[in-house]
This record gives C-alpha cells, sequence and structure tokens, in this order.
C-alpha cells in the first residue's frame, strides 16, 4: 500500500466516524423528543456504504453513504434527523410492503408525501428543511385534490341532504396515506415535469432494497409488529402533544389486515369434477410396466376427472352511490379482473353478475366467459348516483335463484364505503363486504357478513 493509499484509507475512517456519530445524534434527538418511537429506532441499525450516494432501508438496516451525508448535513444540519425520521416512517408504514407489484414511480412519490406530511403533522424540534415550504404547499394542493369541497356533484350539502346522506358521511375524507395518494396519482397522472418536481421535494431515501424480498419479508413481519407497538404507545402521548393525527391514520392504515383476494375466493368455491389426470391417485409405476411388457398396452389407466373446488355462479355488487369514486371502482373492478382470469378458482364457463346498485338495482351485467372480463372492466359505465341501500340487491339475487338463474349460488363480494342500510336477514350464500378503506365510523357489520379492507 503506498503512502497517499495510506492516506485515504484514514481520511476515509474519519469520514465514517464522523458521519456514524452524526447518525447516532440523530437516533438519540429523536427517541428523547418521541419516546414512542423508540422500539422502531432500536429495531433500524445505521450501515455505512461508500459511493450509495444517498440512503436506503431495507427494514433492518439504515444504509447511507457517510461523505453524502456530511455533505447534506453540512449544507442543512437538521438533514441527518430528517433522514432518519423518513425512512422509519417508511418501515412502521409498511412501505416496501408489495413494492414488486406497484407502479414504482408513482408508489415512491406517494410514500414520500406520506412520510413528509407525518414528519410535518409532528413539529419536530430541530428536523426544518429549506425546501419545506414548497413541499407543504404541494401537500395541502394535493389534500384539497383528494377532497374537493365544491367541484363534485356529490360534496353539494343540497344533494347530500337529498340522498339522506349522514352527517358522519358528510365530514368524511380520504386520508394522506401512500395507499390513498397512489390511486390518487394514478387517476390523475402528474406530467413528467411535475412528477420531477414533486419527486425532487418530497425526496430523502433511495427505494433500491425494497425490491429485495429475502431481505423485505423478514422486515414486513417484524415492522408489522413494531407498527402495532408504536400505535398504543401513541394513545398516552397524544393526551400530552397535538399533531399526531397524521402519525395514527398511517398506523392504522400499517397495522390492518393484509388478505390475498385469491384466498377470499377460495372461500366461495363449490367441489366439482374437472377432466384431467388426477395425479394424487394415480400410480405411474403400474402404466409404465403395463407398457413394457404387454405391447404397449397399459396394466392401469389413469383416471381422467379429479374433484377440485371450483366456481361457477357468483355475484360482484358495485355501490355506484355517490360516496363512492368512480376510480377506486375501476381500481377494485381492475384487481378483481386480473385475480379472476389468473385463478384457478374459477370454471372456464361462468355465470357470473355483475350487480351496479345504489338504493336499488341499477343494471345486471352477465358474464359466462372468463375472457369477457377484462372487456366488460375497461368498458364499463357507472349508473347511479343516489344513496346507499344494500337491501335491493340481496333481492334481486334472490330472485334470480328462485328463477334458477343461479342454481349453484356459492357467495356474493360487494365493493362499498359501507355506509347504508344492511339486511337484517342473513342470505343464503357467503357475503363479504369489500371496503376501499379503514373507516372506524363505518356502521357496524351484520354478524353474518365478512369483511375486508382492499389494498
Amino acid at each position: 500500500m503506498t503512502k497517499q493509499d495510506k492516506s485515504l484509507s484514514e481520511q476515509q475512517l474519519k469520514i465514517r466516524q464522523i458521519a456514524a456519530e452524526l447518525m447516532q445524534l440523530a437516533m438519540d434527538t429523536i427517541v428523547v423528543n418521541m419516546r414512542f418511537l423508540d422500539i422502531a429506532v432500536f429495531a433500524l441499525t445505521p450501515v455505512p456504504k461508500e459511493n450509495l450516494l444517498g440512503a436506503s432501508t431495507d427494514g433492518k438496516h439504515l444504509y447511507y453513504d457517510p461523505l453524502w451525508l456530511l455533505v447534506m448535513a453540512k449544507e442543512e444540519s437538521p438533514f441527518a434527523i430528517r433522514l432518519c425520521l423518513h425512512c422509519l416512517f417508511h418501515c412502521i408504514f409498511l412501505h416496501f410492503y408489495g413494492y414488486d407489484s406497484l407502479e414504482q414511480p408513482l408508489w415512491d412519490l406517494a410514500c414520500d408525501l406520506a412520510c413528509e406530511d407525518t414528519i410535518a403533522s409532528l413539529q419536530i424540534p430541530a428536523s426544518g428543511l429549506l425546501k419545506d415550504p414548497g413541499l407543504q404547499s404541494l401537500i395541502a394542493r394535493l389534500k384539497r385534490d383528494m377532497n374537493p369541497e365544491t367541484e363534485e356533484i356529490y360534496h353539494h350539502s343540497v344533494l347530500w341532504n337529498q340522498m339522506g346522506m349522514s352527517r358522519m358521511e358528510k365530514k368524511k375524507k380520504i386520508p394522506f396515506t401512500a395507499e390513498h395518494i397512489y390511486h390518487f396519482l394514478q387517476e390523475h397522472r402528474p406530467s413528467p415535469t411535475q412528477m420531477k418536481e414533486w419527486s425532487a421535494l418530497a425526496h430523502m431515501d433511495e427505494h433500491v432494497t425494497w425490491i429485495q424480498k429475502t431481505e423485505i419479508e423478514p422486515s414486513i413481519e417484524a415492522f408489522r409488529k413494531i407498527a402495532q407497538r408504536v400505535k398504543a404507545d401513541l394513545k398516552s402521548f397524544s393526551k400530552a402533544k397535538a399533531g399526531s393525527g397524521s402519525l395514527e391514520v398511517n398506523l392504522s392504515e400499517a397495522t390492518r389486515e393484509r388478505y390475498d383476494y385469491r384466498q377470499i375466493l377460495a372461500r366461495f368455491s363449490a367441489l366439482s369434477e374437472d377432466i384431467a389426470v388426477n395425479d394424487d391417485e394415480f400410480d405411474y409405476i403400474y402404466y409404465t410396466y403395463g407398457l413394457s411388457h404387454y405391447g404397449n398396452m397399459p396394466l392401469v389407466e389413469p383416471l381422467e376427472y379429479r374433484e377440485i373446488r371450483k366456481i361457477r355462479d357468483f355475484v360482484i355488487v358495485i355501490d355506484t352511490s355517490a360516496s363512492c369514486r368512480e376510480g377506486l371502482i375501476a381500481s377494485f373492478l381492475k384487481q378483481t379482473v386480473e385475480i379472476l382470469q389468473n385463478s384457478e378458482s374459477f370454471f372456464n364457463k361462468v355465470n357470473i353478475h355483475i350487480l351496479q346498485c345504489d338504493n336499488q338495482v341499477r343494471k345486471d351485467t352477465v358474464i359466462t366467459d372468463l375472457g369477457a372480463l377484462g372487456d366488460y372492466a375497461s368498458k364499463v359505465k357507472m349508473e347511479g348516483l343516489g344513496s346507499t341501500d344494500f337491501r335491493p340487491a340481496f333481492d334481486y339475487v334472490q330472485q334470480l335463484m328462485d328463477e334458477k338463474k343461479l342454481e349453484n349460488m356459492k357467495g356474493l363480494i360487494y365493493f362499498t364505503d359501507g355506509y347504508g342500510i344492511y339486511p337484517e336477514k342473513m342470505p343464503a350464500f357467503k357475503t363479504l363486504f369489500a371496503f376501499m378503506n379503514e373507516d372506524e365510523h363505518r356502521p357496524k357489520l351484520p354478524v353474518w357478513a365478512m369483511s375486508v379492507v382492499l389494498e
């Protein structure tokens, strides 16, 4: 090693040492000011990584470039604290969950905005940056766009009253969480210039480690428990400090149960015979023995059928009342179509009724071939804008069953916000209410109904 190389190595070690002390100071500051985050802070280990030119977390480590960190901190002294908070909230809110299946540029922006809004709402000492005025102006504008007061017809008070909506419904707002920001950005796509400007304002870290499944999956489970603990600790914290509303909303989103839609559909399956070789009951030894010893004549024939659980008759009801936004309905339909077309739970020839219903059944579209589902989802037009009453859809389905138009009816999925009149009597089929988001004010479901909050 030359003298110059040795000098460079010593300089690098010195930079590492100073950067490590800065990161430790940032973590200590967070714990002192927000004790409810201590468990999350202790779960994330800072790791120096030269030439990263930024920072990134996998839910277990917080990787950072030491030289980059010192340069950024020299420009703005609160930078290290802000970076740690930003990455901590990514982990607590489980933003890396399902990352590889999302539209990543939009999801990256949505996650960064949710973290930055939470940090701003907590008013943490020594965490402000020069970009904050522009960032807060952007966040305020997006919140207004996501919750318009006059632009959309169903927010007018006269119409609300005509529709018989509850006072609680009128006050409902779409929360500023990554999931809802993401869906909004999908509906109202920013221009390339806007995307670049907004990303620059909200950006703090890189998300390159989020796609590494082997490292991320254990972190998801670990931080799910941490998020639950933070949510519990936050209750006592909130009594003494205001401004935790954004954090609570994001924690509710992170700690809710996630369901695999495929598993949900499997609950509605029926035992039927399918034409296929039954590998579980077929013995290839006797079959090949017969072919070799009896002139290409098998000793046993393979079974030409097997019993499997599949769905033929099924109903999807879409709440087209004024409180359900068309963009979310389209997103639900797209998810449903993709899953059904790739699912082994359905026969190719099906009898799926897709009902549009507000306070009455507006339309019934019958799908007999899974291949037609995609066309329906891309061309469907919503009908209805009234108040919500779930009973007409159930009465209509029962009528179809009585008329033998749904002879093997196994299940109904009702996509809705949950605000409406539920049937008192349990139907003769399994029912799942699929909600678009968590809502603590939502009316209580009947005891016979299942529910799920969709991704």
